[in-house]
């Protein structure tokens, strides 16, 4: 496949999805960017912003086995990854799969579960395996999770680990629409029932694993020079010099970016990353990365501010 026909592909996955789903168009970029660049992507917003109904919207367009779970307090980490049961009428084990098991996890509302269960995802989300009872399990490269978190201010959430948080690639804050956006929501809407489902949209599956496989490794072979990477090094090292965070981003974190931005080129028809696809992704690959300083919450300074002043600050190739 070819840079061009993965931007093609793109955009029949836009045209399925904006049939159901009102704006959200930053989101459903970031979804494809972290799709063709093999990463996974939280979405954090209010309930009620339709994080859910897209990633379930996504799923069905792009034409992968979906799978879901629903993050609860009592959730347990072989609810995830499965376990081996006893077999009375075998006499032997046998392996029950998880939800896990699946090319597209939505992890709805992760952080309503308790860190010991949240962990269970590290493996699959880094490795793209899972180890049940000693035996090591592939997922396959399509694997990608979409988790849904809700804002920590609320009651009842426990906040990711940095060690979680490090495999996302993107963070995106899903925001309450705009007026005319929310008016269009309302007038498509507001005549149903019930939680909407793609089925009642129509949604259709414009991809398959094939031409997923065949995006990501088109994907791999746009060109990434010198001066770019030396951009993107340069950014990530300056998150560790600033005294308003506590702690910048790791050398993942670039490598993410650089992948990221390889697949931003590709969606964008090109062959070749300019530095305005590493400026356009890196609020998103770095705003769940670092850690603000106390001096700086006690100013009320927000993470987003202080990541848009670096990448201000550095400058970027010609």
């Amino acid at each position: 496949m070819k840079v061009e026909e993965v931007k093609a592909l793109a955009d029949e996955i836009r045209g399925e999805i904006g049939k159901a789903v009102v704006g959200q168009q930053e989101t459903v970029e970031l979804m494809l960017v972290a799709l063709f660049a093999s990463g996974h992507i939280l979405l954090e917003g209010p309930p009620g912003t339709a994080k859910t109904f897209l990633a379930q919207c996504f799923a069905r367009a792009i034409g992968v086995d979906f799978g879901r779970i629903q993050f609860t307090p009592d959730l347990m980490p072989g609810d995830i990854l499965g376990a081996n049961l006893f077999n009375f009428q075998t006499s032997a084990f046998t392996l029950t799969r998880g939800p896990i098991f699946t090319d597209l996890l939505l992890a709805d509302e992760i952080n309503r579960t308790p860190p010991k269960t949240q962990a269970a995802l590290l493996e699959a989300m880094q490795e793209r395996t899972v180890t049940i009872d000693g035996e090591t399990m592939p997922l396959g490269n399509r694997f990608m999770v979409v988790a849904t978190q809700n804002p920590i201010e609320q009651q009842g959430v426990y906040p990711l680990p940095e060690a979680q948080l490090d495999r996302f690639l993107f963070k995106q804050t899903v925001d309450y629409p705009a007026a005319d956006e929310e008016r269009k929501i309302i007038a498509t809407h507001g005549a149903r029932f019930g939680a909407p489902r793609p089925d009642d949209w129509g949604i259709a599956p414009r991809a398959d694993a094939a031409r997923i496989d065949a995006a990501i490794a088109a994907v791999s072979e746009v060109r990434l020079v010198d001066e770019v990477i030396d951009y993107i090094v340069a950014l990530i090292r300056a998150t560790r010099n600033v005294a308003d965070l506590e702690s910048g981003a790791s050398p993942r974190a670039g490598a993410m970016l650089a992948a990221a931005a390889r697949a931003r080129a590709a969606l964008d028809g090109r062959d070749f990353v300019i530095p305005d696809d590493v400026k356009a992704l890196a609020p998103a690959v770095l705003r769940h990365r670092v850690i603000l300083s106390p001096a700086a919450e006690i100013d009320g300074r927000q993470v987003e501010s202080v990541v848009a002043d670096i990448i201000e600050r550095i400058e970027a190739p010609r």
